[in-house]
């Protein structure tokens, strides 16, 4: 489940943004704009991607933590029971853990680019009204075949956050969600929060 997350968070890396997804505009257009903006930095920096710890963090950073509905995620990653019994403290403090595991995870996500294109498709029915739309992508590649990738997003006022990724028919927070399951079988919410927290520690540096 590991290397699958792990392949999952490489790709899907490659097409976040480090502007506003507005909610009035078309969420098709924004990405395609945002994902050659981002491109464009990593090029630039692709030489020390790999060995610039700090950059490709400060990336992730400002990639993920604005633009994503962490709160939306954190709420769908865990069992309906344990985040209704879950204290207000712990449900904020495992948003903490979960967000740093996220930034984390994308940093090296980051810096595994190898100059891949990517390919954004209309969203079907429109997006017009709607609270939500799923934006289908292909990541294209030199070395294989295209990369199916779909981005799920959420209308919040005056911008689209995202919640989820789909590559090649499997789910970020699905995957996510599998990996907690396997540490709450083992405890409770108490437990996976420490998990987490020793895990971000022994990955800080």
């Amino acid at each position: 489940m590991r290397k699958i997350l792990g392949f999952m968070l490489v790709v899907a890396g490659l097409c976040f943004a480090v502007t506003s997804w507005s909610a009035d505009s078309d969420p098709v257009t924004m990405l395609r704009s945002v994902a050659n903006e981002l491109i464009a930095n990593l090029k630039a920096n692709k030489a020390t991607l790999k060995t610039n710890r700090s950059l490709v963090y400060s990336l992730a950073d400002k990639i993920i933590v604005p633009h994503a509905d962490i709160q939306a995620m954190s709420k769908r990653v865990l069992p309906p029971r344990i985040w209704n019994n879950a204290t207000p403290g712990q449900r904020a403090e495992f948003q903490r853990e979960f967000t740093s595991l996220l930034v984390r995870t994308y940093a090296s996500a980051l810096a595994n680019y190898t100059d891949q294109r990517i390919v954004f498709f209309p969203v079907r029915g429109g997006y017009e009204g709607k609270s939500e739309v799923k934006v289908n992508s292909q990541i294209v590649r030199d070395d294989g075949p295209p990369i199916d990738l779909n981005y799920r997003l959420l209308s919040e006022g005056s911008q689209w956050k995202l919640y989820d990724l789909v590559v090649e028919g499997i789910s970020m927070l699905e995957s996510f969600r599998s990996q907690f399951a396997d540490q709450l079988s083992q405890g409770d919410m108490a437990n996976l929060i420490r998990v987490l927290r020793q895990h971000n520690t022994l990955h800080s540096s």
